[in-house]
């Protein structure tokens, strides 16, 4: 048996510059954490000559063509692996459509589980490019490269995102006492809301392929900030990231009608009248987690509790994907 496990992410800051739409014009810039919350694929070879799948639901088919999982489907195939006697079992510690990039933290796990059963190594920019290659180029779909490559590198990191497709990752450079801060007082709140990011994504791409200028200069701010982001970071100054942290969920807001409603809306100006500094919803919008930096950790706990919304404590995690069961 081998199992693969990846973990999920933050976003810090610069999220939706990681799209091929807009980075390929004008580059893009994003700044990322990975988390202890994972995503686990294992695999198990089967006893007759069939290939078994159990995700969300259950899947056995003779051979990959059958495979109706469209990234498992061209993943095995990426990978070579045409008629395999394998039984792939994925879980997770959060579900699915909840802004903590367990798209990517799949693809990333599942990759990383298929080579290893081959018997092969690869490289975190190595995986995180063949993930991207599989979601993007192979089957089209509206997501940018964020996901992919913080799972496979782990850590607090920046990615800049090159118009000619390079990806340049590099460490965040935060003192010891910096990042023990951020990791204490960065809080999470589950919405209870689960959603299906492609629609809002696939608006994003559409309209920055047609260069709507309200878009470009959305974009082009909420990249301003990911820089702005990281000199607080780097230089320890945590409430000025914090107020980034609102102004940059202030102008993602205008990205689309979908990205939230009047229960997040009042939830955000509740937190932020009980002890956040800052905040903003993680991921594509319309549902997930509210993160916000507490300046008042035991108010801002007490008041999310009372709206009805689950804490869920994390710290950070510095290894990226790995294969923990060989």
């Amino acid at each position: 048996m081998i199992i693969a496990r990846s973990p999920l992410r933050v976003t810090l800051g610069g999220g939706g510059t990681d799209l091929p739409s807009y980075y390929r014009k004008h580059g893009g810039f994003l700044l990322a954490a990975a988390v202890d919350k994972y995503v686990y694929v294992a695999l198990h070879r089967t006893f007759d000559q069939r290939l078994i799948l159990k995700y969300s639901r259950t899947e056995e088919v003779n051979d990959v063509g059958q495979v109706e999982h469209p990234f498992i489907r061209e993943a095995l195939r990426s990978v070579g692996i045409e008629n395999p006697h394998i039984e792939i079992v994925s879980l997770a510690d959060i579900p699915a459509g909840t802004g903590l990039g367990s798209s990517g933290s799949f693809s990333t796990a599942l990759l990383m589980a298929l080579h290893a059963w081959r018997d092969r190594t690869l490289s975190p920019r190595e995986l995180a490019e063949q993930a991207c290659a599989v979601e993007i180029d192979v089957l089209g779909r509206p997501v940018g490269k964020q996901d992919p490559y913080i799972a496979a590198y782990g850590g607090l990191r920046t990615f800049a995102f090159r118009p000619d497709g390079r990806v340049d990752v590099a460490p965040l450079a935060l003192s010891a006492g910096t990042r023990a801060a951020l990791e204490e007082n960065l809080i999470l709140f589950y919405t209870g809301a689960r959603r299906e990011a492609a629609s809002i994504l696939r608006d994003q791409r559409d309209r920055t392929d047609d260069d709507d200028p309200e878009m470009l200069l959305n974009l082009h701010r909420v990249k301003d900030i990911a820089g702005r982001s990281r000199l607080a970071l780097e230089a320890g100054n945590l409430e000025e990231f914090a107020a980034l942290l609102t102004e940059q969920w202030e102008i993602k807001k205008q990205r689309s009608e979908g990205m939230t409603n009047p229960a997040i809306d009042a939830w955000h100006a509740r937190a932020m009248s009980s002890g956040a500094l800052g905040g903003k919803l993680i991921g594509a919008g319309g549902g997930g987690f509210l993160m916000f930096y507490a300046g008042d950790k035991t108010r801002l706990q007490s008041a999310m509790k009372s709206e009805g919304l689950a804490e869920v404590p994390f710290r950070f995690e510095d290894a990226g994907t790995k294969v923990i069961v060989s």
